[in-house]
């Protein structure tokens, strides 16, 4: 009886929790608010359980994850070109996201995923060039300072 209970429970938290998850949309885009070749927005706050769906609002885009950005234990995920994709998020951290033909002109976004990201040091230490480099530094920052403010609350 005890265990019928606690399944029970178990089950109702599960729900309760799917119950509130959000849908978070992201739009692929060649022109948008913050330029030439963008996610839109950039900079995603999530918690976890909640989905972003990257929206192929414009031809010839994908999204996926950065090698080696993403919080320990995460899966990566990797759209097709020209496709909607959707992302349930689980695990707290920062989540770099690219579109592979148009990283190098700074297409890429940064998912933050709770209030506290473990990853976020190692993040700021990934190397990256020109548009895209500046773009995730900017992010990372927005990032850190989202921490700051769940920390201060």
């Amino acid at each position: 009886m005890l265990r019928g209970v606690m399944f029970a429970a178990a089950a109702f938290a599960a729900l309760t929790a799917s119950a509130y998850a959000a849908e978070i949309e992201v739009k692929m885009l060649n022109q948008g608010a913050e330029g030439r070749m963008v996610f839109e927005p950039s900079f995603i706050k999530a918690n976890p359980g909640d989905t972003i769906k990257f929206v192929a609002t414009d031809p010839s885009h994908n999204a996926e994850t950065v090698p080696g950005f993403l919080p320990e234990g995460a899966k990566e995920f990797k759209g097709e070109f020209s496709q909607d994709v959707s992302v349930t998020v689980e695990k707290e951290g920062v989540y770099g996201v690219k579109c592979l033909p148009h990283m190098g002109m700074g297409m890429v976004a940064l998912i933050a995923v709770g209030s506290n990201y473990p990853n976020l040091e190692a993040a700021k230490g990934l190397k990256f060039t020109g548009v895209a480099k500046k773009k995730f530094e900017a992010l990372l920052k927005k990032a850190e300072e989202s921490k700051s403010a769940a920390l201060a609350q």
